[in-house]
């Protein structure tokens, strides 16, 4: 066939609400490729790339089944290609295409080759909404500066007014903005028993596994022939209406919750639609109307607290991150306020440490490539924060592992949130703790080979000496912070001879992270 324009659809814009697919027109091609220039950028979780592949191959048949013209390439027709732009053009003149089109990327590394393909052929190109984020991009501007800090909550007001949302005649519904003091509970023995089992999917991997094991794609994590997570619209939809029914009833309560004590510890009361949401399969205004209608109507089952708290990550922080990561690129990448350098422990690749809060995260990553939002800030995160790893490596292990790890997500959030790197664009003061607040929140010390409780002891938890290390050792930087008052009082309150001994046990824990 001849076609007057090409379409490109990468793999996380499958959306088949956008303008693009209204209508079916004969002069128009699109194109979703899986390439090799995609899979093997960074070393990805087996399962990410199987759910990318498989949600792609299923929107290529969903276009074809609206009867438009789609030209889906797996990698075994796309080996040929050197990279994105050879595709393109070569695609272009097999089709007698006589312009180029593309949603803007997400990721700034793919806009950037994109709009320098732009510069150098002769074809135009011409770059196009999303049409899936609430904030439209041109307006990012107006509430991000480069390199200021932004408050989230400030901004999370702003979105509540705008789109009306949890909001009575101009003011929040039940009078406060933030419930976020409510949705601190750990689980009970009571608790866990009611843990929901998750909703998951059974679509086939082997024809995926196989293509990524054919072209050596380097991968992380446990394979499976099971994709367990959504591959279309209609099966996002089912899990959005799962979490609304089984899950929004508790999420609030138990959103920063930890566990080993259930099946179901990986999933708990998360809805797990980011994938879906990332990929852009299901919308966050409908997201938001189908949680609001179940709020409503749930009779009290459901209380503002939990409503709230599921309403401000996607209106709040997910739209947040994504201005912070466009006005800051391509700058962000290179923070390192704390000049962390240390590597990355080998147990973050195989889970293999006696640290249980660690082996718990790492080893659920590895085996779902999933693990909800404090797992990431407060474990994995904070444990690397707290070691001085180099940020590039920490940055690097999240957009891998996570199924739903994409850069304008992930940087902000490792960056800033977990890591400190940026300095306060994001966080006014590092979310550093002690073991207290791990077993505060979660039952990984119970049976751990650590002791919670100690500091300098052989056995004790090294996220204790750690901490105070890490103060110590940023004391200039943080006593002119003032969040940080409070932890860099108490370090002047301890004596000298302690301040001796943890700074020994931290750095015997430093230059053996390998053997935790």
């Amino acid at each position: 066939m001849k076609a007057k324009q090409l379409r490109l659809l990468l793999g996380d814009q499958l959306n088949p609400l956008h303008s693009w697919f209204q209508n079916v027109d004969d002069d128009v091609v699109y194109v979703i490729a899986e390439l090799k220039q995609e899979a093997d950028y960074t070393k990805h979780h087996i399962k990410k790339i199987t759910a990318f592949f498989a949600a792609m191959e299923a929107f290529a048949t969903y276009l074809k089944e609206q009867e438009h013209h789609v030209c889906y390439l797996t990698l075994d027709d796309t080996k040929v290609y050197a990279d994105l732009p050879d595709l393109l053009t070569t695609l272009a003149a097999k089709y007698g295409c006589e312009t180029i089109y593309y949603q803007q990327p997400d990721e700034y590394r793919l806009r950037n080759q994109l709009q320098q393909m732009a510069k150098q052929i002769d074809l135009p190109m011409f770059e196009e909404d999303t049409e899936h984020f609430l904030l439209p991009f041109e307006q990012l501007r107006e509430h991000f500066t480069p390199k200021k800090h932004v408050r989230m909550e400030t901004f999370y007001r702003f979105m509540r007014k705008r789109f009306d949302i949890l909001m009575e005649a101009g003011k929040p519904q039940g009078g406060a903005w933030n419930y976020d003091s409510n949705n601190r509970k750990s689980f009970n023995a009571s608790d866990l028993k009611q843990i929901p089992r998750p909703l998951v999917f059974n679509n086939p991997a082997k024809s995926y596994l196989t293509r990524i094991e054919d072209h050596n794609i380097n991968t992380i994590g446990e394979s499976s022939e099971q994709i367990d997570y959504p591959i279309n619209r209609q099966q996002s939809l089912q899990l959005l209406n799962y979490f609304c029914e089984h899950q929004l009833p508790n999420f609030g309560n138990f959103q920063d919750a930890m566990t080993v004590n259930s099946p179901y510890s990986w999933s708990l009361y998360h809805s797990r639609l980011s994938f879906s949401l990332n990929c852009k399969m299901i919308t966050p205004l409908e997201v938001i109307q189908t949680a609001l209608h179940a709020f409503i109507h749930s009779q009290g089952v459901i209380t503002l607290p939990q409503i709230e708290g599921f309403v401000r990550q996607i209106i709040g922080w997910r739209e947040y991150v994504r201005g912070m990561y466009w006005v800051n690129m391509p700058d962000y990448s290179e923070q390192n306020f704390l000049s962390a350098n240390y590597d990355l422990p080998q147990y973050f690749w195989d889970g293999q440490t006696k640290m249980q809060c660690l082996k718990s995260a790492i080893t659920q990553s590895l085996e779902h490539a999933y693990a909800h939002h404090i797992q990431r800030l407060m474990i994995t995160g904070n444990f690397s924060l707290l070691a001085g790893i180099s940020p590039a490596q920490v940055d690097e292990w999240y957009l891998g592992i996570y199924i739903d790890a994409i850069e304008w997500v992930e940087l902000p959030n490792t960056r800033s949130m977990a890591l400190f790197a940026d300095g306060g664009w994001i966080a006014t003061k590092p979310y550093a703790a002690s073991g207290n607040y791990v077993n505060k929140m979660s039952d990984y010390c119970k049976n751990c080979r650590y002791k919670v409780k100690e500091k300098i002891s052989e056995d004790a938890c090294p996220l204790n000496s750690l901490y105070w290390n890490f103060i110590d050792q940023h004391y200039d930087k943080f006593s002119k912070n003032p969040r940080m008052s409070f932890p860099v009082r108490n370090w002047d309150k301890i004596n000298s001879e302690q301040k001796i001994a943890i700074r020994e046990k931290a750095a015997n824990i430093l230059s053996n992270l390998d053997k935790l």
